[in-house]
């Protein structure tokens, strides 16, 4: 299988990088075609030109890529910060640039864009790995876990996957290297469950 994975993290010590790190293993062994983006690392420029609009705009190079990529990827995984209860604006741009119409999403019929889409991603499952520093009781209470609606309903659920898990890691900032060792354990049973030896 080809899978995605796309990580949004400037700090290579970071969590979010040990996750990542986990999930290309697991993926690697069991034989699957992986195509890894660390976005800050390369530099990805999350900003959306106007031109890039229309759904038959000529795109750059790099987006035409990735593009490219999700729309062949069996199965997608994305690893981020939770930052304000949103993802990284590095990430933000990326789903502007690349979760784009004709790719991940079309119009059908007569519908102009006012409609529903139909989704075109054809990836089997999509798995969200999230880190943050607040309570998930309260995250949920207070906040409506708001990167829990984003992923799984505005972006993956309207582009046609609807197998979707989503694991929020926390509170990382006090969190113990006994008990990272286990998120990551976690990870990679995940990742193995999802994405098995092919």
């Amino acid at each position: 299988m080809q899978i995605s994975l796309i990580l949004a993290h400037p700090d290579k010590n970071s969590f979010n990088h040990a996750i990542a790190e986990t999930a290309l293993k697991i993926l690697q062994r069991n034989g699957h075609d992986v195509r890894f983006h660390d976005l800050c690392a390369e530099g990805f420029d999350p900003y959306l030109p106007r031109e890039e609009f229309p759904k038959e705009a000529r795109l750059p190079a790099i987006i035409e890529s990735h593009c490219r990529e999700i729309a062949q990827a069996d199965g997608i995984i994305v690893v981020h910060p939770n930052w304000w209860g949103q993802p990284p604006a590095v990430l933000k741009g990326w789903v502007d640039r690349i979760i784009r119409p004709g790719v991940a999403y079309e119009f059908v019929g007569e519908d102009g864009g006012e409609g529903v889409p139909r989704g075109l991603l054809k990836a089997r499952a999509a798995l969200v790995f999230n880190t943050g520093n607040t309570e998930a009781q309260r995250e949920i209470e207070t906040f409506g876990d708001p990167l829990e609606s984003i992923w799984k309903d505005c972006i993956f659920g309207l582009c046609g996957v609807t197998n979707f898990y989503r694991r929020l890691f926390g509170i990382v900032i006090t969190s113990t290297g006994q008990q990272r060792k286990a998120w990551l354990e976690e990870v990679a049973q995940t990742v193995d469950c999802y994405f098995p030896e092919s």
